[in-house]
C-alpha cells in the first residue's frame, strides 16, 4: 500500500500511541524488574522482527547485514543503547520524567549535529535549546537529592543516543551510503538481548509478566519501530518530530489513568516548557520551509 499524507499522519499518531504504553504496563508486571525487563522486551522484538521482515523484503534482507558498514552497526548500538536505557530508567523514575527526558532528542540532535557534521543551527533552535534547558531544570531541581535522579540519567541516555543515531545516518547519507534503519532496529535489539541476559538471570518474570512483555516487544516497539520507518518516507523531518511529542502526552495520560501514576506539578509544568519550545521551534522551522 502507498501511503498517502494523511495516512501517514494518522499512521504516525498510532505510532506514538504504541510507543507511549510502554510506562503503564511495566507498571503491572508482578515480578520482573530492570534488566529482566529490557532483555524479555527485546527478546520478544527479535523473534517479532525475524518474522515480520522477512515476509516484507524477501530473501534480500538477510544480504543486508552481510552488506552492511561501520554507519549500520553504528546505527545498531545506538538503537541498542535507547531499547536498553528505556526500559531501566522506566524501572528507576516516574513515565513522566522518562519521557519528558526523552522529548529533549530534536533539540541534542541538532547540537550533535552542528558539532560533527557542521549542520547549522538556526537561531530559533538555540533559543529553545535554552528554553527547554530552563524546563528540565525545573523539574528535577527538587529531586538532586532522590532516587530518581538516577533514572533521569538513565533516561538522557536514550535521547543522546537517539541523536548520535541521526548524525550518524544523515553523515553517512551525505557520503552515498543510506542505512536501512529497518535491518539496525532488528540488529539493536539483538544487542540489547545479548547484552542483558547475564544481567537479568536468574529469571522472575511470571506467566503473567511474560504476556505484557510479549506485549511490548511486539505492540510497543517492533510494529511502531517498522510503521515509523514507513512514515519517514512521506512526513518530512518537522512534521515527524512534531508527532512524537505525542507519546510524552498520551505516555503520561496513560500512566495516570492505568497506573495512578498521577504526575508532579514540577514535571507538568517543565514538561509544558520543554514540549511549549520544541513546538514552536518545528512550526517556526517548518513554516520557513513551506
Amino acid at each position: 500500500m502507498t501511503l498517502s499524507h494523511n495516512r501517514a499522519i494518522v499512521m504516525m499518531v498510532a505510532v506514538t500511541l504504541m510507543w507511549s504504553t510502554a510506562g503503564v504496563i511495566t507498571r503491572h508486571l508482578e515480578f520482573a524488574r530492570s534488566f529482566e525487563v529490557t532483555f524479555w522486551r527485546a527478546f520478544f522484538t527479535v523473534v517479532t522482527l525475524l518474522v515480520i521482515l522477512p515476509l516484507m523484503q524477501g530473501r534480500a534482507f538477510f544480504g543486508k547485514f552481510r552488506r552492511a558498514g561501520a554507519a549500520f552497526w553504528a546505527s545498531a548500538v545506538c538503537w541498542s543503547v535507547m531499547f536498553t536505557a528505556f526500559m531501566v530508567a522506566l524501572t528507576l523514575t516516574t513515565v513522566g520524567n522518562v519521557l519528558v527526558t526523552m522529548s529533549i532528542g530534536p533539540l541534542l540532535t541538532a547540537v550533535i549535529a552542528r558539532i560533527f557534521i557542521g549542520h547549522r543551527v538556526a537561531p530559533r533552535t538555540w533559543v529553545a535549546i535554552v528554553v527547554a534547558g530552563l524546563g528540565i531544570v525545573y523539574m528535577y531541581a527538587s529531586q538532586l537529592s532522590g532516587v530518581t535522579w538516577a533514572g533521569t540519567l538513565v533516561a538522557l541516555c536514550v535521547p543522546i543516543a537517539g541523536a548520535t543515531n541521526w548524525t550518524v545516518t544523515q553523515h553517512a547519507h551525505d557520503q552515498g551510503h543510506d542505512v536501512d534503519l529497518v535491518p539496525a532496529v532488528l540488529a539493536g535489539a539483538v544487542i540489547s538481548a545479548a547484552l542483558t541476559f547475564p544481567l537479568a538471570v536468574p529469571f522472575q518474570a511470571n506467566a503473567h509478566d511474560l504476556s505484557l512483555l510479549a506485549v511490548l516487544g511486539v505492540v510497543q516497539l517492533a510494529l511502531p519501530c517498522v510503521l515509523s520507518v514507513w512514515c519517514a518516507r512521506v512526513l518530512k523531518a518537522p512534521e515527524i518530530s512534531l508527532l512524537q511529542l505525542l507519546e510524552v502526552v498520551f505516555g503520561i495520560l496513560l500512566a495516570w489513568l492505568g497506573a495512578n501514576e498521577v504526575p508532579s506539578s514540577s514535571v507538568l509544568a517543565g514538561g509544558t516548557l520543554v514540549i511549549g519550545a520544541l513546538v514552536v521551534n518545528e512550526v517556526i522551522g517548518w513554516r520557513q520551509r513551506a
